[in-house]
């Protein structure tokens, strides 16, 4: 399996994972543990090889200084989100928002990053969609 194909993997079963574990409810054990071990996977991937794609010729300006920082800030967040979870899941917690603070946190900026992805596809047609996607053609 290659790293995009894990990352990809990972992306989605995340964005899944946070749903799911947002609708039961952070005392659902299975879930909580499956989020946060994907979740640090996740994390863990881009601290070890870095992030996987940049912000793409067709992005500009100031959103394209952004985009790096705003990518490490969206992984920070799900690495703090993934350890809280687990650490509640274990029956201790983490000093700061409580896990469900931090995973409906995480949703928006999640919601955000689909949107700009969204932008980025249809406007500046950047093929930013296609990369993500579970199966990728050419």
């Amino acid at each position: 399996m290659t790293r995009r194909t894990l990352t990809v993997i990972l992306h989605w079963s995340v964005l899944c994972l946070l749903m799911l574990l947002l609708a039961a409810g952070s005392s659902h054990a299975v879930l909580s543990w499956a989020f946060g071990l994907a979740g640090l996977a996740m994390t863990g991937l881009a601290l070890v090889f870095g992030l996987m794609n940049g912000p793409g010729p067709k992005l500009t300006g100031g959103l394209r200084a952004a985009h790096p920082w705003v990518h490490r800030a969206l992984y920070a967040l799900l690495g703090w989100s993934a350890l809280a979870v687990l650490t509640a899941a274990a029956g201790n917690a983490l000093p700061g928002p409580s896990p469900r603070n931090l995973l409906v946190a995480l949703l928006g900026a999640g919601l955000l990053h689909g949107i700009f992805n969204l932008w980025r596809s249809t406007t500046l047609n950047d093929g930013a969609l296609r990369r993500m996607l579970p199966v990728r053609k050419g």
